[in-house]
């Protein structure tokens, strides 16, 4: 019965929270021209002094666009495609900042990383740790700063709202609360000062690993979405690692993480944020770009075992294609799904006959160097039996389409086939999944994946 009350009354609390935040983020306006709010954030010394914002929590939220001191880099007037954000304050164990910082630019090329700039907030109050760390940062990545790929910032204490005494929603212990509600206030001032630098933001810890080349999969991806409306888009399963923003949604964002900064973690926040502008379910896109990869907490400096099983270091390309197939399909599991590295998955009904296909067509030649095909569901729906072919021309004949001038590379074993180093003369069109004997079950194609020598040559290009 207690356990009852107390889903019903967080179920009325978020209610009049949503309520509330749907009514303020309507009223926002973003109407400061882009260059009178960058004449604002010139380099500040960490020990000049700022007039303190009102403590009440609603006027002081329009204080979060004058709070931030740039202490080093160069804000370019070039709007980029990417920024990528991140706070970090003093741990009592290992810290990992640096290492993160050395992972997103060293997984990216020097093309991806014109494109993209990134926020560093130095979130602590103990001003001897900022100095430290800045003096660590400007001598291990001052090229990235002078070339406008790196910024970082701080907020001073006395701007932040009270931290102290607040409410103590899901019965969090005092110091959690105020860990939790400052973090929200952190990510507030982040987010305000990044909205405009780029065309999109996305959000990491200070401890996480990069994929290789992950701008350019970001880019992938959104441009996968077409003109569908989305909020939000998962490039991580964990919190709010890897979760990405339309700049033009950020102002919104701050203000909406400022206003409710004590009523619970910011990952509640950024999903209640996601609903309020009418995306219900999230967008998840697999394998995971970013890794979590801390130790201890930055919370109390607890062990974290934190581990994302959809991580992969070197992601595939899977470049543009159209997807065909002759099974019959299951509902809404479209043939697309098996090839668009989303959350779903392909599943075809019987009967499943010998010479039945499953056929990826290139919108242009690719020179494959790494192929992954992965079939059925927790042991289930596997496809028994079938080779993996792949061919130079695509022979369209009514509703069919055929991939000719094949070339065997193997055959599936208990579904699966991983071949890399894929030795090939010439490039390709098509790649294709052939069915080499009747089976009586259904078949989920669960997961193609591409890697191309192209890009692989191009990711290795890194700095």
């Amino acid at each position: 019965m207690r356990c009852h009350f107390k889903r019903a009354v967080q179920t009325v609390v978020s209610l009049i929270i949503l309520t509330s935040a749907y009514i303020f983020i309507r009223r926002a306006q973003w109407t400061e021209p882009m260059e009178a709010r960058w004449i604002k954030y010139s380099t500040v010394p960490l020990n000049s002094s700022r007039e303190p914002c009102p403590q009440d929590t609603v006027k002081n939220s329009l204080c979060l666009s004058i709070s931030v001191r740039l202490l080093a880099g160069t804000i370019l007037s070039e709007q980029r495609f990417l920024t990528v954000g991140l706070s970090s304050v003093k741990r009592k164990k290992e810290s990992y900042l640096l290492s993160t910082l050395n992972s997103i630019f060293s997984q990216s090329s020097e093309k991806e990383l014109s494109q993209m700039v990134v926020v560093v907030l130095l979130a602590d109050f103990d001003s001897g740790w900022v100095q430290e760390t800045l003096n660590n940062i400007v001598q291990q990545f001052s090229t990235r700063l002078s070339q406008g790929q790196l910024l970082v910032i701080h907020a001073d204490q006395e701007l932040y709202p009270p931290l102290t005494g607040l409410k103590r929603n899901f019965n969090d212990a005092p110091d959690r609360v105020t860990f939790r509600s400052k973090q929200n206030v952190d990510y507030a001032f982040l987010v305000d000062f990044s909205a405009g630098l780029s065309q999109y933001y996305i959000m990491l810890e200070d401890d996480v690993d990069c994929s290789k080349g992950f701008l350019t999969s970001i880019r992938g991806h959104i441009k996968s979405q077409g003109s569908s409306p989305w909020v939000t888009l998962e490039f991580s399963k964990l919190g709010y690692i890897g979760k990405l923003y339309r700049s033009m949604d950020l102002p919104q964002l701050a203000q909406f993480l400022y206003l409710f900064y004590q009523e619970m973690p910011c990952d509640f926040l950024l999903s209640h944020f996601r609903t309020l502008l009418m995306q219900d379910k999230s967008i998840r896109f697999r394998p995971s770009l970013f890794q979590h990869t801390g130790t201890y907490s930055s919370f109390q400096g607890t062990h974290n075992r934190l581990k994302d099983d959809d991580f992969q270091q070197d992601p595939a390309d899977n470049p543009p294609a159209d997807i065909h197939t002759d099974i019959k399909v299951f509902e809404k599991h479209s043939p697309d799904e098996a090839y668009s590295q989303g959350a779903g998955y392909f599943w075809g009904m019987v009967p499943i006959k010998k010479g039945n296909y499953f056929l990826i067509a290139f919108h242009e030649p690719v020179v494959l160097f790494h192929i992954l095909i992965q079939t059925g569901l927790d042991g289930k729906d596997l496809l028994d039996s079938a080779d993996v072919e792949v061919g130079e021309m695509i022979l369209k004949t009514g509703s069919r389409v055929e991939c000719t001038g094949n070339h065997i590379l193997g055959s599936l074993q208990e579904g699966q086939f991983e071949q890399n180093h894929v030795k090939l003369n010439n490039s390709v069109l098509c790649l294709r999944i052939r069915v080499t004997a009747d089976q009586s079950n259904w078949v989920i194609i669960k997961n193609i994946q591409v890697w191309t020598a192209e890009k692989k040559g191009e990711k290795s290009q890194t700095v």
